[in-house]
C-alpha cells in the first residue's frame, strides 16, 4: 500500500540513509532536502526514489560523498568547474553560488560544470538564480544508460537531457521552465512502473523498436536482456534540442558525451552549461519589468480552453503542488517504498 509521510519525516529518513552511505550529516541533510523538495514540487521522478540508485552508486565507487567542486578555469565572466563525481545536489549548488556571485558582480556569467553526479531537478538551480533577480539558462546532458531514441532511430542513444530557463518577474512569481527533452522523464517511467500504470501512446518504443504503453520497457530488461527507449518530445524538434543539450552540457563542459554500449552501472553523471544574466546591468530593467508583466497579464486574459481552468505560467504547477503536499504529506508508492527500505538495509538503516 502507498504510504503518506510528512515532509519533515521523509527528509529525516532519507538523510539517515545518505549519511550511513558515507556522507557527513550536513551533506546528507542537504541531499535529502533537495530530493524531498522535488517530491513536494510534484516531480516524484527526481525525488526520494533516487536514493536506492545513490546508495548503489556510492557502493560502486562512482558517486563520491563529501566531495566539492573544483575550479578548472576562472576568467571573470567565464567559469569552468569540475564536479569530481560528488553529489550533484552539493556541487551543483556550489557552482551556482559561484556563478551567481560573478553575475551580480560583473553582469553576467557563462559557467560549465562537468562530472557532477545526478544534479536532480534542474529547476532548483533556476529557482536559486531568480531569487536573486537573475535570468538563468541551463543545458544539461545525462551520462547513464541511454534511454532516449534519436528521431528516426529504434533504440536508446542518449539521455533525457533537460533544458531549463528561469526568468524573474517583478512583483510576481518567476517564469520557470524546466523540462526533459524526452516526452517524459525517465524517472516518471520508474514511478509509473512501480505503480503498475500504463502510459499514453507516443511515449515509448519497446526493445524491438515498436510503440508500447508499458513503462517497464525502460526500467527492467525485456527479452534477450534488451530495453526499450523513450521518444523525444516534438518529434524532430525535441530531438534537436536533446542533441544541443548533449553538445553544450556534455561536450562543451568537458564532462563528455555518450557514445558507447550501455552498461549496468548505477551512477548518473550530468554536465551543465549555465548562462546567468543580471537584467539590472543591461540598462533595460524598467522596460523588462513592465513588458514582461504586460505579456503575462495578456496571456492570462485568454479564455480557458476546453478541459482547462485557465492559462498557467511555467512554475505555477510546482508552486501549487508544494502548498498541497506540505499540507497533506508526500505519498510514496509501494514499489518505491520497498526500494527505499532495501536501500536503507544495505547501509544499516531500518525504515519504519
Amino acid at each position: 500500500m502507498p504510504r503518506t509521510l510528512a515532509a519533515t519525516e521523509l527528509r529525516a529518513q532519507v538523510a539517515s540513509i545518505i549519511e550511513h552511505a558515507g556522507s557527513a550529516p550536513e551533506e546528507a541533510r542537504a541531499v535529502a532536502e533537495n530530493l524531498v523538495l522535488a517530491n513536494l514540487s510534484g516531480h516524484d521522478s527526481h525525488g526520494v526514489g533516487m536514493v536506492p540508485r545513490y546508495v548503489d552508486a556510492v557502493a560502486e565507487g562512482g558517486l563520491k560523498p563529501n566531495t566539492s567542486m573544483r575550479v578548472q578555469l576562472d576568467a571573470g565572466t567565464l567559469l569552468a568547474l569540475d564536479g569530481q563525481r560528488g553529489y550533484g545536489q552539493i556541487v551543483g549548488v556550489q557552482a551556482m553560488q559561484m556563478g551567481m556571485a560573478r553575475a551580480k558582480e560583473l553582469g553576467s556569467c557563462i559557467m560549465t560544470l562537468g562530472q557532477a553526479h545526478h544534479l536532480g531537478r534542474i529547476g532548483h538551480f533556476a529557482e536559486m538564480a531568480v531569487a536573486q533577480g537573475l535570468v538563468s539558462i541551463h543545458f544539461v546532458n545525462v551520462l547513464s544508460r541511454p534511454v532516449v531514441a534519436p528521431w528516426g532511430g529504434g533504440d536508446g542513444r542518449f539521455g533525457t537531457n533537460p533544458c531549463c530557463i528561469g526568468v524573474p518577474l517583478e512583483d510576481g512569481a518567476p517564469f520557470l521552465l524546466d523540462f526533459a527533452t524526452s516526452r517524459v522523464a525517465q524517472g516518471k517511467m520508474r514511478v509509473a512502473h512501480n505503480k503498475g500504470e500504463k502510459v499514453p501512446p507516443g511515449y515509448l518504443i519497446d526493445e524491438h523498436g515498436r510503440p508500447t504503453d508499458n513503462p517497464g520497457v525502460v526500467v527492467v530488461p525485456q527479452s534477450n536482456g534488451l530495453l526499450g527507449a523513450l521518444m523525444t518530445f516534438g518529434e524532430h524538434k525535441g530531438y534537436g534540442m536533446a542533441i544541443a543539450c548533449e553538445l553544450l552540457g556534455g561536450a562543451l563542459s568537458g564532462g563528455g558525451t555518450w557514445h558507447r554500449p550501455a552498461d549496468s552501472a548505477r551512477s548518473v553523471y550530468n554536465g551543465m552549461l549555465t548562462i546567468l544574466i543580471d537584467p539590472a546591468r543591461l540598462g533595460t530593467q524598467a522596460s523588462f519589468a513592465s513588458e514582461a508583466r504586460a505579456f503575462v497579464d495578456w496571456l492570462r486574459q485568454s479564455p480557458p480552453g476546453e478541459g482547462f481552468d485557465g492559462v498557467q505560467i511555467a512554475g505555477e504547477p510546482e508552486r501549487k503542488a508544494r502548498l498541497a503536499r506540505e499540507r497533506d504529506g508526500v505519498t510514496v508508492d509501494d514499489g518505491t517504498w520497498t526500494e527505499l527500505v532495501a536501500a536503507g538495509a544495505k547501509v544499516g538503516v531500518a525504515l519504519s
